[in-house]
């Protein structure tokens, strides 16, 4: 039988996502698998992300996109869970200041929400959870896994790399933040890239079925 490549939409526009997808299968050896974006599939609507938790946010999106385009679809809904708000930002993390998407907004309202915090009493989390959707509604159809990066919150924003509240993450251990760090540490240690490894297996049998 001759191998035939998989296309696997990844639900998202966000370059740097399609881009850390690509890297982590190619340097798990993961070959078969061709990583396409919302922007090279017809476009549909987008359901609203109206889930209380990131699993329900990221089972909406990987169902609407494997409905919609036929292929098998993988998404994900991340966010920064800070100890001394209750786990927030949580789900809300990209509009925490109000507006969908703004990361200066959201990173000073963060700051200024900790600003009279200790060191000790700024911890937090990334979380990532990143779901799988097949078309159809056939057994296994469905795979969610997830991914937690722990540390604590800076006190003002460093670093060019990444995006979101990568400028003020300092990872555990570490006393660069998230955006000081190269695409493949931040790869190799991130939420994101923990919760796309536990999907490695699901993604490597798709692979398999085709040759």
């Amino acid at each position: 039988m001759t191998a035939s490549t998989v296309r696997l939409l990844l639900a998202s526009r966000n370059e740097k996502k399609l881009g850390e997808l690509r890297r982590i299968l190619l340097s798990e050896g993961v070959a078969g698998i061709e990583v396409v974006g919302l922007g090279d599939v017809p476009e549909y609507p987008e359901v609203p992300e109206t889930g209380a938790t990131f699993e329900e946010n990221a089972l909406i999106k990987a169902r609407a996109g494997a409905a919609a385009s036929g292929l098998p679809t993988v998404a994900d809904d991340s966010g920064l869970a800070i100890d001394a708000l209750n786990g927030m930002p949580g789900v809300l993390s990209a509009r925490w200041s109000g507006g969908h998407g703004d990361d200066v907004a959201n990173l000073e309202l963060v700051l200024a929400q900790l600003a009279d915090l200790p060191d000790e009493r700024r911890g937090a989390a990334f979380v990532a959870v990143a779901a799988l959707a097949l078309p159809g509604d056939g057994p296994d159809s469905e795979y969610v896994v997830r991914g937690e990066w722990p540390g604590r919150i800076a006190r003002a924003p460093r670093g060019q790399n990444g995006f979101g509240y990568d400028p003020v993450f300092l990872p555990a251990g570490e006393a660069r933040t998230s955006a000081e760090l190269t695409p493949e540490e931040k790869d190799s240690a991130s939420h994101r890239g923990r919760a796309l490894r536990a999907l490695l297996p699901r993604l490597r049998a798709l692979a398999d079925d085709r040759r």
